[in-house]
C-alpha cells in the first residue's frame, strides 16, 4: 500500500480549516476509491460516530477560500453541496463504516500521514525554540565581546608618564645657621 499512495500525496490533501487539521470528503472518497456521495451516504447513515470534533460540514465562505487555495475548479467537476471535512478522528472514524481492504490500507496510510505532520511540527518549534536560545546567547556574547574591545582599545592608548622631579642626589644637611 505504501507504493499505492506516496504519504506526500495523502499530505497534500490535509488542510488547515477552523485551526484543525482536515481532509475533505472527495479527496478521502478518492483515496478510499469509492464515490464521495456514497462515502457521505455511510457516514449519515452512521451519524452518531461522528460529532463535530470528528466531522463538519464547511461553510460557503469556507468552501470558496479553500477553492481559491486548492486552484479554480472547472464547472461541473466540483459538488453544488458543500464538502463535508473530516478531522484526524474523523479519519480513524471512517474505518469502522469503510470495511474493504483498501479502505483499511488506506486509513492506516492517513493516519501515519496525520502522525508525520505533527511530528513536523513538532520539530519546528524545537528548531524555533533553539534558534531563539542563539540569539540571545549570540546577544549575550556580542555585548561580552564588544566589553572586551573597549578594554583592549583602552590597554592599546599611549600612556604619558610624567616625569617626578628629580631628587637631589647625595647629603644634605640641614642649616640652621644661616
Amino acid at each position: 500500500m505504501d507504493k499505492l499512495i506516496p504519504i506526500e500525496r495523502i499530505e497534500n490533501r490535509i488542510y488547515l480549516i477552523r485551526g484543525t487539521k482536515v481532509m475533505l470528503d472527495k479527496d478521502l472518497a478518492t483515496l478510499y476509491g469509492v464515490k464521495t456521495k456514497n462515502l457521505n451516504k455511510g457516514v449519515v447513515r452512521n451519524r452518531k460516530r461522528f460529532p463535530i470534533d470528528f466531522m463538519f460540514q464547511l461553510n460557503k465562505e469556507e468552501y470558496d477560500r479553500l477553492r481559491f487555495q486548492i486552484g479554480t475548479l472547472k464547472q461541473g467537476q466540483h459538488s453544488k453541496y458543500l464538502p463535508y471535512v473530516f478531522t484526524e478522528n474523523g479519519v480513524a472514524m471512517l474505518s469502522s463504516i469503510l470495511r474493504s481492504e483498501r479502505a483499511i490500507e488506506v486509513n492506516i496510510q492517513i493516519m501515519r500521514a496525520f502522525t508525520h505532520l505533527r511530528q513536523l511540527i513538532s520539530s519546528h518549534k524545537e528548531l524555533a525554540h533553539k534558534i531563539n536560545e542563539l540569539e540571545k546567547k549570540h546577544s549575550k556574547h556580542e555585548i561580552e565581546i564588544t566589553t572586551v574591545f573597549k578594554l583592549l582599545k583602552k590597554l592599546m592608548e599611549p600612556v604619558i608618564v610624567q616625569p617626578k622631579p628629580a631628587k637631589p642626589i647625595g647629603f644634605l644637611a640641614d642649616r640652621k645657621d644661616k
